[in-house]
């Protein structure tokens, strides 16, 4: 029995996460495993109904009581995180970050892979080159929360945010990454990407650690290193160089938005923030758009892309066979579905946000 903890969240958040979930329900019935989810109302709306400040966190956006629960769970499925009537910050480290850290989520997986029939801004460029995955550290770095004012609003103000890196973290990181690009076996190449000649404590400690733990364990990957700036430069020019990546948090976060615009646009880009030996966060990487809330015009293919990935991840967790097809059942079905629509774009997709997961399903 597959458990999946349902956060629709903000905005169209809900209605692209109810494409996923009739997605799933085709899925798990042409392959034969059985399921149940359960609904936690975590929005802005329900934080400010709770008597939430909408300018900071003045009560818990999740309690703790909810997280014990959702530990329980195989997977949480997100659909979005951000409303207008709160300020930016306090459902995304309230919900989203403390959620990654929490259920210690310290992997961040990315998949930059362009659909058929999917229009990318790179000149003749297509899925074959455009094909590479993206994993990030998850609960270090920059936003693991330290740092603080001195003489806040005054002429004479500091503000401090600290990076951190610890061989910890950073191992089970990379080794990760390493098993990852093993079990792909595209090209068996793992590229670091960080800037070792600038930030030469924190990011030489990922440097000589991919390297020690390469030559030990991983013979057979070739290793790799990029410049972060040289990275983004990469993804442009060549990004059929790549197999695999492994970057710190922050420097994830940029070069993971450029991936999502090579590969189609935030419609597309589904994310994963996996804890390996618990539960893990699956969700689009685009933003709860408001805008097009109640609507129908919004593309639930990112949405429907994590479900896949949530599938497939948890799927080979468990060592359920029929799990792991189902989620690459989906993205074939993706794959079929995204030459039909005119664009990955809100409202100009050809079709509704409901039409497009009734054609995923047709495509099972």
């Amino acid at each position: 029995m597959l458990k999946i903890a349902v956060i629709g969240g903000d905005g169209t958040g809900p209605e692209v996460v109810a494409e996923g979930l009739k997605v799933l329900k085709a899925v798990a019935e042409k392959e034969g495993f059985s399921y149940q989810t359960k609904d936690y109302d975590l929005s802005g709306q329900a934080y400010l109904a709770r008597g939430g400040d909408p300018n900071l966190q003045n009560i818990p956006v999740v309690t703790d009581e909810q997280i014990d629960e959702l530990r329980k769970y195989d997977a949480i499925y997100l659909g979005a995180v951000g409303d207008p009537n709160v300020a930016p910050g306090v459902l995304e480290v309230g919900l989203l970050l403390r959620l990654r850290f929490e259920l210690d989520q310290y992997i961040n997986l990315r998949p930059v892979h362009l659909y058929p029939g999917v229009y990318t801004p790179l000149k003749d460029k297509g899925p074959d080159e455009v094909n590479f995955d993206v994993l990030r550290e998850n609960t270090e770095d920059l936003y693991f929360g330290g740092g603080g004012f001195l003489r806040k609003n005054t002429p004479n103000e500091v503000a401090t945010q600290e990076m951190i890196a610890t061989r910890f973290g950073v191992e089970r990181c990379l080794r990760y990454a390493f098993e990852f690009c093993r079990k792909k076996n595209y090209k068996k190449m793992l590229t670091l990407v960080a800037k070792t000649n600038v930030l030469t404590y924190a990011h030489d400690l990922w440097w000589r650690a991919f390297n020690e733990i390469g030559d030990a364990d991983y013979p057979d990957i070739k290793r790799d290193y990029n410049h972060v700036d040289a990275c983004c430069m990469w993804f442009v020019k060549n990004p059929e160089y790549y197999d695999t990546i492994v970057v710190p948090n922050m420097f994830g976060d940029i070069i993971t938005d450029l991936g999502a615009m090579i590969q189609g646009g935030m419609g597309v880009a589904a994310g994963g923030n996996i804890n390996p030996n618990g539960t893990s966060m699956f969700e689009p990487i685009g933003g709860s758009a408001p805008k097009y809330t109640g609507k129908n015009v919004i593309n639930p293919i990112a949405a429907i892309a994590s479900l896949a990935m949530l599938l497939r991840v948890v799927g080979d967790q468990k060592g359920d066979q029929a799990v792991a097809n189902a989620g690459q059942r989906v993205e074939e079905a993706i794959k079929k579905t995204c030459p039909k629509m005119k664009s990955q774009s809100a409202n100009q997709m050809g079709f509704g946000t409901s039409e497009v997961g009734d054609m995923v399903c047709q495509a099972l």
